[in-house]
């Protein structure tokens, strides 16, 4: 007990500003509807947490709340999805994901050559482009024996290039595909960088945005697997036995999308009671509203300004050349 109290500590003060923040722009979200909680909740925590609360202390319960609350939310997406809902991203939905991620990956590694980064870390920065931000750097670094500076470094670059996008691509959606659900979906969950930003992002619209542009991403997730081990033999630095070995232990895959699978599953193939799915949806709108909080509160604007301009000019190319072949990709494939 005294272990969990030391544990918990140091996380409530930062999980109660995120909590605080998430009231208030639900409350805003009601007096100003055009907006909606979801997108005051980040805008309250990216003006909040760059003046007055910047305390180290807080960074703790924020970055709980950021990703744990939505890996619950994630999770209990699946009460709300069954597979006809999956199935309407179809065929087309699945090769545009891996035309998408092959592109990212080829860009992202090509440019980073030409600039004269390392294979290492252009191999991250691909994976995370690719795949899902940070959780994929977090799986590809281990099996291509990337150093933690190189890691560090990529994670930043990845997070503020996918902020970036974030809060511009919203927008880009709706002037180009107007109220095509299924085409701004695809471009927020087909290029978008970690789950937290396709919430994020997707929210900026509208509920419907969100629970199909996840479906786009956890597709994209799926694939960490493959991406880990394409990379691995590409820099050739372990034996194939000790691959399996490491596979076999723990597969690159996290929890909230299996867990989000298996209730998905249990979705179809029973009758689950209307008051569970409106409970269940009440309970992520509020998880969502307050990791949305936090990842505006953990957003750290002098970030952009100290970043060297070689690493922003290598973030916007690459997310340059996602959104212009997403775009391209989802008329090609009639997703529209």
């Amino acid at each position: 007990m005294h272990s969990f109290k030391e544990t918990l500590r140091p996380i409530i003060p930062g999980l109660g500003l995120a909590v605080a923040v998430a009231v208030l722009a639900r409350i805003g979200g009601t007096l100003l509807p055009q907006l909606g909680g979801s997108t005051l909740a980040i805008l309250f925590g990216i003006v909040l947490g760059n003046t007055f609360f910047r305390q180290a202390g807080l960074a703790k319960g924020t970055k709980f709340a950021e990703s744990k609350f939505l890996e619950y939310a994630v999770v209990l997406l699946g009460f709300t999805v069954t597979f006809g809902t999956i199935s309407q991203i179809g065929v087309r939905g699945v090769l545009y994901v891996i035309c998408m991620m092959s592109v990212t990956i080829g860009a992202a590694y090509w440019i980073g050559k030409k600039m004269g980064f390392s294979e290492k870390m252009t191999l991250l920065m691909a994976g995370g482009n690719a795949v899902c931000g940070s959780s994929a750097i977090g799986a590809i670094a281990p099996a291509i024996h990337a150093d933690d500076e190189e890691k560090g470094q990529i994670i930043t670059l990845v997070n503020l290039q996918g902020t970036v996008m974030m809060l511009t691509l919203p927008f880009l959606g709706l002037a180009v595909f107007g109220d095509h659900l299924l085409s701004k979906s695809a471009l927020l969950g087909g290029t978008l960088q970690s789950v937290g930003q396709v919430v994020a992002g997707a929210s900026l619209i509208n509920p419907e945005t969100v629970t199909y542009a996840m479906l786009f991403k956890i597709t994209r997730i799926l694939f960490l697997v493959v991406v880990v081990i394409l990379f691995e033999r590409k820099v050739k630095k372990t034996t194939s036995t000790a691959a399996e070995q490491t596979y076999s232990r723990k597969l690159p895959i996290p929890w909230y999308i299996i867990g989000f699978l298996i209730i998905c599953i249990a979705n179809s193939v029973f009758s689950i009671p209307g008051e569970i799915a409106e409970t269940t949806d009440y309970i992520s709108s509020w998880l969502e509203a307050t990791a949305l909080a936090a990842i505006g509160l953990r957003l750290d604007l002098s970030k952009f300004i100290k970043e060297g301009p070689r690493f922003i000019f290598y973030g916007l190319s690459v997310g340059m050349i996602q959104t212009a072949a997403a775009i391209a990709l989802i008329f090609i494939l009639g997703l529209i």
